[in-house]
């Protein structure tokens, strides 16, 4: 039987200039694997928790202390929880509270010659990890716009001389996603 292949866009809220991933993703994936995918895709280090919401359940790596209720994300395929049209909400380090739109935005065969996961277009470079969510963000990109601003220097010390918070190649993210998804 032919492979289905999720059109998923990956759109990270509340942010401004827009962060968005188209991406090409088989339904077989477990939930873990659509995790690294997005983590690659956005530009995201995987260094904090994670957790997915579909249709009210909440998947993820599970908790050993039984505080955070995660049914385990290795057990469930993209294609099982999720159809065309379906949306999914995407949380990324539960500090800066980093929310995902997934949008399910078509699903179709695979082509026989093409290698997944691959992204097909996006937009926005993905915000510095800790910089503090949404609103740690906007003030990041203040300080940065402007030298004259008192955090200017070490904000761009810290995140370093190359950030461009609108570039994004959706070439390099394919190669990402071959290598390590």
């Amino acid at each position: 039987m032919p492979r289905q292949i999720f059109r998923l866009k990956v759109t990270l809220t509340d942010v401004t200039p827009s962060v968005w991933r188209r991406l090409l993703v088989p339904g077989g994936y477990t939930l873990d694997r659509v995790h690294r995918v997005i983590q690659h895709a956005m530009g995201w280090h995987d260094c904090h928790l994670h957790s997915f919401e579909i249709d009210g359940a909440q998947y993820g790596v599970p908790d050993p202390d039984g505080e955070l209720l995660l049914r385990d994300e290795l057990d469930v395929r993209l294609d099982v929880v999720a159809g065309k049209g379906a949306r999914l909400r995407y949380t990324y380090d539960f500090g800066d509270w980093w929310e995902h739109d997934v949008v399910v935005e078509d699903v179709s065969l695979a082509e026989p010659d093409v290698r997944y996961p691959l992204c097909l277009d996006g937009a926005g470079g993905c915000p510095p990890e800790d910089v503090g969510g949404a609103y740690g963000y906007a003030e990041f990109l203040a300080a940065v716009a402007d030298p004259a601003h008192p955090r200017h220097a070490d904000m761009i010390a810290w995140a370093g001389p190359r950030f461009d918070p609108h570039t994004f190649d959706p070439a390099r993210v394919t190669t990402l996603l071959r290598r390590f998804a």
